[in-house]
């Protein structure tokens, strides 16, 4: 399945852990004073991004990889906005995920719970109880991968962070990794990144493709 036929994949956050995180990061364990702590500082960090603009690569699983546009606002929404020349556009109002395909006019929902990303967006979900540290050999680096063993249908997702002291929580979040129920992975690197700007509500709503194209009568 292609990376422009299902963005969603990376949108939601698919991807592995293995194929994705730097070889620096996964050698060898963090000495533990290193990461005493830092669970409560990722969730900490995420809890403190009101919003979030960042420029994003998305990477699939076959190596594609497409550019973007990344709109964060918590809780809940979230917007990735594609490069030209891609017809996709995936944005969450909050409850619900949805991926929307220009070329085929269809669009697709599910809710943010039932996705990786829903470790990212859904209020409801507690990052600590689900998340654990993934050591890492930088002390400037902290891994977390969440995922809920009672319901491997959510998939799971590994947020990297690298110490800033400018970022909400002094963590900064550099990129994920998500895997689906499918076994699809995603990438997602985020770059630019910019806290607390103005973002609109009518930021997360679409143009709804089906609309469109039905006919009169």
């Amino acid at each position: 399945m292609s990376l422009k036929k299902n963005p969603s994949i990376g949108a939601a956050l698919a991807l592995s852990l293995a194929a994705a995180l730097p070889a620096s990061a996964i050698l060898t364990p963090a000495p533990a004073e290193a990461a005493a702590g830092d669970l409560d500082k990722a969730v900490a960090a995420l809890r403190g991004i009101s919003t979030m603009k960042a420029d994003f690569v998305q990477t699939d699983r076959a190596g594609q990889t497409v550019r973007g546009v990344m709109t964060l606002k918590r809780p809940g929404k979230i917007r990735f906005e594609y490069e030209k020349g891609v017809p996709m556009l995936v944005v969450s109002n909050g409850k619900s995920m949805y991926m929307v395909d220009y070329e085929v006019n269809q669009v697709q929902r599910w809710p943010i719970s039932n996705s990786p990303l829903g470790a990212l967006l859904d209020p409801s979900r507690d990052v600590k109880q689900y998340g654990k540290l993934i050591p890492t050999s930088h002390p400037d680096v902290v891994s977390v991968e969440v995922r809920d063993t009672k319901r491997p249908e959510f998939g799971v997702i590994t947020l990297i962070f690298a110490r800033d002291g400018s970022a909400p929580g002094g963590l900064r979040l550099t990129h994920w990794v998500a895997l689906d129920s499918q076994n699809h992975r995603t990438t997602v690197r985020l770059a630019n990144q910019r806290y607390g700007v103005s973002v609109a509500d009518s930021a997360f709503t679409f143009r709804d493709p089906r609309r469109s194209s039905r006919r009169p009568g």
